[in-house]
């Protein structure tokens, strides 16, 4: 690292903390922790995207479809089973996926045994069609009986009952096999090729979740996902916790909600710091040399031997696993899966700011670029809506042009992230801390 690169490290780092300390003082230390443990999850996901963007140049735009693969994980993990649902239709998605393995398996024996190309594309579309009817005949029935099991609080398989932080490993683990699939199709493309393909496969990934009742209730939702931290209500039956808060003078209940907040915050801030170690090894080792080199001089590497696509499709299933983790991270910190929230304004614009605005191929400028956009997308808006009154403080309350600048504060946030933007594009083309 260099000595320009360190100091701009300390800098803007010292720059958030005292932030996120002003929001402590001047608003509420609930919310500055609230912020805190949003910034880290979205350091998270803006660290997946640089390995994909800065290691390897690789444009993927799906972001949003890996996070609710990972908030997928939370619920197929942590909730309880729903036995009257397994027992309607369990056996049925079970026989319709091994259908589907089935297929994937004897399409692998024809590609091997097949010589004769006509005779293999037949046989293929043979079992790929045998195969689709087989698995939906036994599929379509069963995922029916499923969601009329008590679908207002059910109409879903359930999960397995295990601790959610076991899904943050799970939810790595699907997008990266999802993100593989994806890859071995994909990444013969050209960027901005790649680009329409992730988003296009993304926006498909989404539509499933919210028309698949059985696997995640849909639109309908998950809630009340078990928590890695204790609940408040429990806290403030504990007598060593009650000491505690009359010691501090502080109010049981916004100190039994900080308290939480402050516990999610150090598991994530302990995920993070051991994915950083881990970035920081990979970017440094001859590997990460060799990703840049694939970057930079595509044809040098292959003449030097690399095989560009297979490197390229490592690298894309990493950077998908962390953005997996990352969801699996905010569907625990919300408590629910709603996959109407997975909007591209979040999970995918926001993220590449973060990138961006940060520094690519660099993890401190990725991680700092997490931390300074989401604050200043939460702050914007109620800034926003406090510097439009004071503006307008002179005018009559029901005056026409300060009546429509406080109802058009909330626009303030987008407003803010192209000047952001903007500024850093003229003056940190690289971003806040480029790349070595």
């Amino acid at each position: 690292m260099t000595r320009s690169n360190r100091k701009r490290i300390f800098l803007s780092y010292g720059f958030i903390l005292c932030m996120l300390l002003f929001v402590g003082l001047y608003q509420s230390w609930n919310l500055a922790a609230a912020i805190f443990n949003l910034c880290l999850i979205s350091a998270i996901m803006s660290l997946g995207v640089n390995i994909q963007w800065g290691y390897a140049g690789l444009f993927n735009v799906g972001i949003m479809g890996f996070a609710a693969l990972g908030g997928v994980a939370a619920v197929l993990v942590s909730a309880p089973p729903v036995a009257a649902a397994w027992r309607a239709g369990g056996q049925g998605v079970l026989l319709a996926l091994g259908c589907v393995i089935l297929v994937v398996l004897a399409i692998g024996m024809l590609r091997k045994r097949v010589r004769n190309r006509r005779h293999r594309v037949v046989a293929i579309t043979s079992t790929v069609a045998v195969g689709y009817f087989a698995a939906r005949h036994f599929f379509d029935p069963a995922t029916l009986a499923i969601e009329k099991v008590d679908p207002a609080a059910t109409g879903f398989l359930g999960g397995l009952g295990l601790p959610i932080i076991v899904s943050w490993l799970l939810g790595g683990l699907l997008a990266g096999c999802v993100a593989w699939a994806i890859g071995r199709i994909t990444l013969n493309l050209r960027s901005d090729y790649l680009a329409i393909a992730t988003l296009g496969i993304s926006e498909i990934i989404i539509a499933v979740l919210k028309n698949e009742d059985w696997l995640t209730r849909g639109v309908k939702n998950v809630i009340g996902l078990p928590r890695p931290v204790p609940y408040e209500i429990e806290l403030q039956r504990e007598e060593w916790f009650i000491g505690l808060a009359q010691s501090l003078n502080a109010e049981l209940t916004t100190f039994s909600s900080l308290w939480v907040k402050v516990c999610y915050a150090l598991i994530f801030l302990a995920v993070l710091v051991l994915l950083l170690w881990l970035c920081e090894r990979a970017l440094n080792s001859p590997w990460g040399r060799m990703m840049r080199c694939i970057r930079d001089n595509e044809e040098a590497a292959h003449a030097m031997g690399k095989d560009i696509v297979g490197r390229r499709l490592q690298v894309f299933v990493l950077g998908s696993m962390v953005i997996g983790v990352a969801g699996a991270m905010l569907t625990t910190l919300d408590g629910q899966f709603t996959p109407g929230s997975y909007q591209p304004m979040r999970f995918t614009f926001l993220i590449w700011v973060m990138v961006i605005v940060g520094g690519s191929a660099n993890n401190w400028g990725s991680i700092l670029g997490g931390f300074l956009i989401w604050f200043v997308w939460v702050e914007a808006e109620p800034v926003g809506g406090w510097l439009m009154d004071v503006v307008t403080s002179g005018l009559a309350t029901d005056h026409p042009l300060r009546t429509h600048l406080l109802a058009n504060a909330a626009h303030t946030r987008l407003f803010v992230m192209g000047v952001i933007l903007l500024l850093v594009l003229r003056f940190f083309p690289r971003g806040l801390i480029p790349e070595r």
